[in-house]
């Protein structure tokens, strides 16, 4: 199966032999960066990886040859939908806009459900997950891969008392990166501390096997705390505590991930305190590898919030140091985990990025001032926050004292951090001690394995254990007979083949839209008459899910989301024939070798401007900045007028604005230029084209004008439509 890029993904396709599909290869995969840089169209870009073989570049690309550079950093998306087969989707979409990390994280309840799907009856904190899942978004990716030629990580959650079990199924089916933190479990999740530990300890051992990357989960701690950047020095202990431990397990230092999250938000002096912060950590942990991730403490539900702060983070980002840049958007504030809004961060990362490629040939990180201070003083705060952890007795004692996301920055103390009993929590109990002959016949074992004598790897005695036979795996199409992604992909099959087209933000067929509106009222009356207006709009499941004031009584901005009740037939869709545009040099070469003029104004008794001043003026992009000598004439300017001026100038062309349409005046003052054009003898050497908002170029040429174009016309178009014009008459 190979993926065309302007053809859907067959989701039954990727369905298909899934029960023997096995991942092509193990392992995290980095971008490459030439260390002699990236040279694309007239730059050469320092910091940058490989471009893309099929990808979306910025907005603006068009302005530079439709270059689409690509960051150095690894870029992440967090699809969290919980259908992966809408997942798989949104990842061939992330890809094309840059994402090589793809992260899957949140399916429906997240880590608060009582048990892994398949593999084991535990699982108290972990993500409910299924092998088909993990095989048809990895066997997708594959595909995507190809597409866009770019490894591309997959990632999940190794959390919970389920945790080993979905680390061996994670090496087992060829994931890439998951995040893994035994302090996650304890302080968040409530599970046995000793439980949480040992099952670190064997996901650990098994991820480093498959040298799956792992992030750890220390910024939760920013995220939760009363004031998230009071506890800077405790975020540096618990990255400590788990880099340790995972060396300990036998985890290589590249393959260790410190989930870095500046701790602050504007309108807080954000720089002061992040900067610092990010510089400290760097210094703490340069063996290791870093991942920056925005703050979702302080997320609201409104995307431009997430996207200004998003990019003050990535200038962080850049500034100090970032394997992998992580993207984040409102998902968090509102609960909107919408396939547009995964692109909105990937922009954001990639714009911010590639702007400031090269920052650190150019601006340097001053230690000498308040800045050197600062990072000197969280050192030792986190210096002095550990010696008390090993006075107290370790980590056990500490957390059971309530160091933990104490909102007082260290050695202050608030008394509201959070406190866990060693002999309690999920999973107590439960560890039980191997016996001194204790054997496994699996590779990848952490602790004691009595091997027999003369054995070279554990599972020699079963022929080779499910990591060195993939065949050996039991493999379970579904758990489910009725909610599974066999019946949900049964009542998707019209929109995703295209045959019946309805908006979507999140899963095929959905039918949400976003409405934004301005409403002059305070944000009470107003939050209370957007939903009565999306319901009269006919949307369903109306739901207020952004405001902002802009005055506490002149008004407020709302976002309403709804669903449409309705689809549209593609079949009843008619779609006019595209034109396509001559190359900008051979437009230009023309006009320059032929000299061409036009006249123009608006029409009749209609006094608008600005729309044809556009289309002329070289300030908008009109026809003057590609070489066009134009005389204007102004509005209201009679039909005999403009014939006169064409003729006295030499024009190649009139254009004529006629903006207004009651009576059907628009299609009478075209006609009467065409009429009037014949009757001075220059018809057959002067071109008319006709434009307005109620302008079509069925409706200019019905009224026997050459071309005609409506709102939202640039300049290039009509240089276009002049040139093409006079090579259908011969004239070039």
């Amino acid at each position: 199966m190979e993926l065309v890029p302007n053809q859907k993904l067959d989701i039954e396709e990727i369905m298909k032999d899934l029960e023997h599909y096995a991942p092509r290869r193990r392992g995290w995969t980095w971008r490459v960066k030439p260390e002699d840089g990236v040279k694309m169209h007239k730059f050469t870009f320092r910091d940058c990886s490989l471009p893309l073989k099929n990808s979306i570049g910025l907005p603006a690309s068009k302005y530079f040859n439709h270059i689409d550079p690509q960051p150095g950093p690894v870029i992440t998306t967090e699809i969290a939908s919980g259908r992966f087969e809408d997942d798989i989707r949104r990842m061939r979409m992330a890809a094309w806009h840059g994402a090589d990390h793809i992260m899957v994280i949140r399916f429906t309840g997240q880590s608060h459900i009582d048990g892994v799907l398949e593999g084991t009856p535990e699982g108290i904190g972990g993500v409910p997950i299924t092998r088909k899942q993990l095989r048809a978004s990895r066997k997708a990716l594959d595909l995507i891969e190809d597409e866009v030629g770019r490894p591309i990580n997959f990632h999940s959650y190794v959390s919970g008392v389920a945790g080993p079990e979905m680390a061996v199924m994670y090496s087992e089916e060829g994931i890439n990166g998951a995040h893994q933190d035994p302090q996650y479990n304890v302080l968040y999740r409530n599970i046995n501390m000793f439980r949480s530990f040992v099952d670190a300890g064997v996901a650990k051992h098994v991820m480093a096997h498959s040298q799956i990357f792992q992030i750890d989960g220390a910024h939760n701690a920013n995220a939760t705390a009363k004031e998230g950047w009071s506890v800077m020095p405790e975020l540096m202990v618990q990255h400590g505590i788990n880099c340790a431990f995972s060396i300990g397990c036998g985890m290589r230092k590249d393959l260790v991930g410190l989930s870095t999250v500046p701790p602050n938000s504007p309108p807080a002096p954000k720089l002061w305190f992040d900067l610092p912060y990010a510089v400290a950590l760097r210094d703490f942990f340069s063996e290791f590898r870093f991942r920056a991730q925005q703050n979702t403490r302080y997320i609201e539900a409104d995307i431009e919030e997430a996207i200004r702060t998003h990019t003050i983070d990535t200038l962080i980002s850049a500034l100090t140091k970032a394997d992998i840049q992580s993207t984040i958007t409102p998902d968090e504030g509102r609960n909107l985990p919408w396939h547009y809004n995964n692109i909105r961060g990937i922009q954001t990362a990639k714009q911010v990025l590639v702007a400031l490629d090269g920052i650190k040939e150019l601006v340097k990180i001053d230690r000498d001032g308040p800045l050197g201070e600062m990072v000197r003083d969280l050192k030792e705060r986190s210096i002095c926050m550990l010696e008390e952890m090993i006075e107290l007795g370790g980590y056990f004692p500490s957390v059971e004292k309530g160091m933990f996301v104490d909102s007082g920055k260290y050695p202050e103390r608030n008394s509201d951090g959070i406190a866990r009993d060693p002999q309690g929590g999920v999973g107590v109990g439960t560890i039980v001690k191997r016996d001194a002959d204790y054997m496994a016949p699996v590779c990848a074992h952490f602790g004691n394995n009595a091997l027999p004598k003369g054995l070279n790897k554990p599972c020699d005695p079963i022929g080779g254990c499910t990591f060195c036979d993939h065949s050996k795996i039991a493999y379970i199409d579904e758990v489910d007979a009725e909610d599974n992604a066999n019946k949900r992909l049964e009542k998707t099959k019209a929109f995703r083949s295209g045959g019946e087209i309805k908006p979507e933000v999140e899963w095929a067929g959905d039918g949400t839209v976003l409405l934004q509106m301005f409403l002059p009222e305070s944000e009470d009356y107003a939050r209370v008459a957007a939903e009565e207006i999306g319901k009269k709009m006919g949307l369903t499941d109306v739901e207020v899910v952004n405001t902002g004031m802009m005055h506490p009584s002149e008004g407020t901005f709302l976002e309403v989301k709804g669903k449409v009740p309705f689809s549209i037939p593609k079949s009843s869709l008619k779609i006019p024939v595209k034109e396509e545009m001559l190359p900008e040099a051979e437009i230009r070469e023309v006009i320059k070798n032929k000299g061409i003029r036009v006249v123009a104004g608006t029409v009749g008794e209609d006094e608008h401007s600005v729309g044809l001043r556009e289309i002329l003026d070289i300030k908008h992009g009109g026809v003057e900045k590609y070489g066009i000598k134009y005389t204007y004439l102004g509005t209201s300017v009679p039909l005999e007028k403009l014939v006169d001026a064409a003729i006295e100038t030499g024009a190649q062309a009139i254009l004529m604005s006629t903006i207004i349409s009651h009576n059907e005046i628009h299609r009478t003052n075209m006609r009467k230029m065409h009429e009037l054009c014949i009757e001075k003898g220059i018809r057959d050497r002067v071109f008319i084209i006709g434009g307005g908002t109620q302008v079509t170029n069925d409706i200019a040429k019905s009224a026997g004008v050459d071309c005609g174009f409506g709102r939202g016309t640039k300049g290039i178009q009509v240089a276009d439509a002049i040139v093409k014009l006079m090579k259908q008459k011969g004239m070039v």
